[in-house]
């Protein structure tokens, strides 16, 4: 017997099987509270408490809890009576998509005194000790500022309640509507549903980079007790798709099968059985039997778009719109405005470079899922984990020959996305399993999937140079992008043209030249990702640009000041203007203002490190700026409807999804606004195809300013209909509701700038970052705390990527396939970033407000990189920076930047701080 939140659980009733661990008992048992993130014992989203002892359940043999007590996040407290450490959390903001609170509430629980402060947590002596602590937790969203506040009783959500009827709270730091249910584990998930009845499917990957598949034997597998369906590539529909979503469908090449008999990369899906049980499907996919005619592969560019490469999709016509497949080549962009050559002859100085980005992967805790039933009605229902329910309606609709009106998507809370769900990755599978089958069909990925399996973000080689005059104003720009798709070419167009486009767009030039070209390689796809290729060009150009400013002799941010678009100018890349894109607001030169008064200040700086007879530290700041559209181009659309009831409860009706970007918070603090009520009287029904009106999906950051446009248009529609009758809802006979939309067009630009002072040891290359400063230009903010907290998580992410993550590929075959392997920051590795808003004003947007999700990300790894030749007196050329990258750049040295402070100079005595962090993630800590 096992005690499970206080009540008696026998294993004999519940089942199990040899080997089984305690998460997946626990959920079997209807404890879904308990989440899955690796079941590896690395990101304790599944930690419960066994005995009071915080523990991995994932790595805890289930016959292990046999005569011992197990509390999970929902026996520590309900939405209604929470426990101190879950008011905390609520309190604080500790959270985004959610999917990790569960783990770090129950680890916090275990430590926390009993007004739920963990000791220590409110010390900055002490926050290296609380980060070792917490280890074991890992969270992509946050970037921990918010989750440490938890910790330490710090509140930084706006008091709800009666007494705030009327302030529906446009610029309060309205709490998200959803925090208690979370911090309980009560808000549900893709897949927190009863597994009753429901079938399970795995999936056979590839286990070469490029072959024909000769033959494939399902018999062993079909005879396994228990196995259902085995489904290969004959037995699926062979409609050419992409599985990148968007607007329109025909802007990725159409070069996809649910199931091929061409493989082209290792890890792509061969086959799926479906069982009576996970483990079940799981066995039998083992036991399919696979007959590869090996291909010739290709895994790199550049030597992929040479002649006489081995083609991946030569064998596709114009119909799949691929820019040139006998050249691997799926899209391409070259053009020129002015004379760049002539602009280059005509420059007193110039300066230019290669630099190279590396796949990264997006992390989100939640892994994809999926699952799929038919209604009495007939109608096929897929749950998926999703940012985009009306595209993947439309797509399967096509894929299945229904006519979508048969077909509903429903999109749960979703456990993060970073664009890593703006794909069709799982849901056919379990549709055309399901409908042959006449059950419910359940596909949940592992881990070790997630990365093998599914894009990454597009590794990227780009070149630019640049002249400039005397002064440091530009006279050409010449910028040349290669980019690698992978085997698939979903979202490399997107990709491309927008990476390159308001990276070279941000400064006026006369003369600009773009050659860009995405590339089929037989490497994991990529895909779309936080920044949608902006983050890779910017890079580069803000790099070179820091090195112009060396060469004129200005600041970062005076060459910036000197050459950035200003209202009045065209958005110019390589063609004609854009006019789409329009200065509904500006605050670029505040951000750089901001920035600089930052940097001088220094409050909030960490400690310069004490220099030992090992170490050889250095100091460097580094800055650089990010322009974004608010908006993607081409129409992006959304239906909101608002109904108000007669006794004054309100409700919204929309498409999009919320995955921790926030939106379902801004839509409640819009519609209250506008109607003049609190918030806490409206409720949301998103992200289902079935109840809501169109929405393009939650992606480009549109959730506030294209889904939140048409709900404040509904809104105000509606109080203008209540006002006409006295504006007393009890006057109303029945409910009353307002219908709008938004299509997204025209578009704002929003604007980033970034600022690090860092400490390079040259004998180690050990980059340790004192100060993080961004200064974003949002226009109006909605809610303080939450964009806070989105540009906090878009900065720890893209710390990720420039000092630790990166996907390592040998000829197709991953390396990094599991969190110990693949470096997610944990709490200890990412500092504090003050974050500065501009004051500015957005005539497009809703109640002036700019879109600020994906944007903090773009301008970190070249300030990062910008700060580490500052210190070096040696530019890097290639991130992730990683210790042993830039060692090796410290050897090439030829200079280096600021000397220590005459008090730390050699011989003053000092330690470095607290010990080195675990890059080992020692994840079982708990336990």
């Amino acid at each position: 017997m096992i005690e499970v939140n206080g009540t008696p659980v026998d294993p004999a009733e519940i089942g199990t099987h040899p080997g089984q661990c305690l998460r997946t008992f626990l959920r079997d048992a209807g404890r879904l509270d308990v989440k899955k993130g690796c079941d590896a014992g690395d990101c304790g989203a599944c930690t419960v408490l066994l005995d009071g002892t915080p523990t991995h359940s994932c790595l805890t043999p289930v016959h292990r809890a046999e005569g011992r007590t197990v509390t999970t996040v929902a026996g520590l407290g309900t939405p209604e009576h929470l426990h101190p450490v879950q008011r905390g959390f609520v309190a604080a903001g500790g959270f985004q998509c959610g999917f990790c609170t569960a783990g770090y509430v129950v680890t916090a629980a275990a430590l926390a005194d009993a007004d739920g402060v963990v000791p220590g947590a409110d010390d900055p002596a002490r926050e290296a000790d609380v980060a070792r602590l917490f280890k074991g937790n890992l969270c992509r969203c946050t970037g921990y500022r918010s989750i440490r506040d938890a910790l330490a009783g710090r509140s930084n959500v706006a008091p709800d309640g009666p007494g705030c009827a009327g302030h529906g709270g446009v610029g309060r730091s309205l709490g998200a509507p959803a925090g208690p249910r979370i911090v309980s584990g009560c808000e549900p998930f893709t897949l927190d549903l009863p597994t009753t009845g429901v079938l399970h499917m795995s999936v056979v990957q590839s286990t070469e980079a490029h072959a024909r598949i000769v033959s494939i034997d399902t018999s062993r597998a079909e005879a396994l007790p228990g196995v259902r369906l085995v489904l290969t590539h004959h037995d699926v529909p062979g409609t050419l798709f992409s599985t990148g979503r968007h607007q329109s469908r025909l802007d990725d090449p159409d070069d996809t099968r649910m199931l091929d008999d061409v493989v082209r990369y290792v890890g792509q899906r061969v086959a799926a059985v479906v069982a009576d049980s996970p483990q079940t499907a799981a066995h039998a996919a083992t036991l399919v039997d696979v007959v590869y005619a090996p291909l010739p592969a290709v895994f790199d560019p550049e030597a992929a778009r040479t002649p006489g490469a081995p083609l991946l999709h030569g064998d596709k016509g114009p119909e799949s719109r691929i820019s040139e497949p006998a050249r691997n080549v799926v899209a391409q962009s070259h053009g020129e405005v002015g004379d760049v050559d002539a602009g280059l002859a005509a420059a007193v100085h110039t300066v230019g470079g290669t630099w190279r980005t590396a796949r990264v992967t997006h992390a989100q805790l939640e892994t994809h899922g999926a699952r799929a039933w038919v209604d009495p009605d007939g109608t096929l229902v897929v749950r998926t984990s999703t940012q985009v329910p009306f595209l993947i309606r439309d797509e399967l609709a096509r894929l299945l020959e229904r006519d979508p009106a048969t077909v509903r998507v429903v999109a749960a809370r979703v456990g993060g996305g970073f664009g890593g769900k703006q794909e069709l990755l799982v849901e056919d599978l379990v549709a055309i399993a399901t409908l042959r089958l006449g059950a419910p069909v359940q596909l949940e990925l592992t881990r070790a999937q997630q990365f093998t399996m599914l894009p990454c973000r597009h590794p990227m080689r780009v070149r630019v140079r640049l002249g400039a005059d005397a002064d440091g104003v530009l006279t050409a720009m010449a910028v040349d992008v290669l980019s690698d798709t992978g085997a698939y070419g979903n979202h490399a167009p997107g990709v491309m043209f927008h990476g390159c486009h308001e990276s070279v767009a941000l400064y006026r030039c006369a003369n600009k030249r773009v050659d860009a070209e995405a590339v089929y390689t037989n490497n994991v796809p990529s895909g779309a990702f936080r920044g949608y290729g902006l983050g890779q060009i910017i890079f580069a150009i803000e790099s070179a640009m820091d090195e112009l400013a060396r060469e004129v002799g200005l600041s970062a941010t005076e060459v910036r000041r000197r050459n950035v678009v200003v209202p009045g100018d065209e958005f110019v890349v390589n063609g004609a203007p854009d006019t789409d894109l329009v200065f509904g607001s500006y605050g670029l030169d505040q951000c750089l203002d901001l920035v600089d008064a930052a940097l001088a200040d220094g409050r909030g700086a960490a400690a310069v490190p004490a220099p030992s007879a090992t170490s050889d530290w250095v100091l460097g700041e580094g800055v650089a700026a990010a322009m974004i559209a608010t908006i993607p181009p081409r129409g992006h659309h959304s239906e909101a409807a608002v109904t108000m009831a007669p006794d004054g409860q309100v409700t919204i009706d929309v498409g999009t999804a919320e995955f921790g970007n926030g939106t379902a918070t801004v839509h409640t603090q819009l519609a209250a606004d506008a109607l003049g009520v609190a918030p806490e009287r409206v409720r949301l029904r998103a992200s289902d195809t079935a109840t809501a009106g169109y929405d393009t999906g939650a992606y480009g950051s549109t959730g506030s300013v294209v889904a939140g446009a048409a709900v404040a248009r509904a809104a105000a529609d509606l109080r203008a209909r209540l006002d006409a009758v006295g504006g007393d809802p009890s006057v109303l006979e029945s409910p009353v509701t307002a219908r709008a939309s938004s299509d997204g067009s025209p578009r704002s630009v929003a604007f980033n700038v970034h600022a690090f002072r860092v400490a390079v040891d040259r004998s180690t290359g050990e980059v340790r970052i004192l100060d993080s400063v961004q200064a974003v230009d949002a226009a109006v903010v909605l809610n303080p705390e939450q964009l806070r907290g989105q540009v906090e998580g878009g900065v720890a992410q893209a710390i990720g990527g420039a000092l630790y993550e990166e996907l390592v590929l040998t000829d197709g075959v991953l390396s990094t396939a599991a969190f110990r392997d693949y470096r997610v920051p944990q709490m200890a590795d990412v500092p504090p970033t003050r974050v500065l808003f501009a004051d500015t004003y957005d005539t497009l947007g809703p109640a002036g407000a700019k879109s600020m999700s994906e944007a903090p990300y773009n301008p970190v790894a070249p300030a990062l990189a910008n700060a580490v030749r500052d210190a070096l007196g040696v530019r890097p050329h290639e991130i992730p920076l990683s210790r042993d990258r830039v060692w090796r750049l410290a050897r090439t040295d030829t200079g280096v930047g600021q000397p220590l402070p005459p008090a730390l100079a050699p011989g003053h005595p000092g330690e470095l701080p607290v010990d080195e962090k675990d890059e080992n993630h020692d994840a079982d800590d708990h336990d």
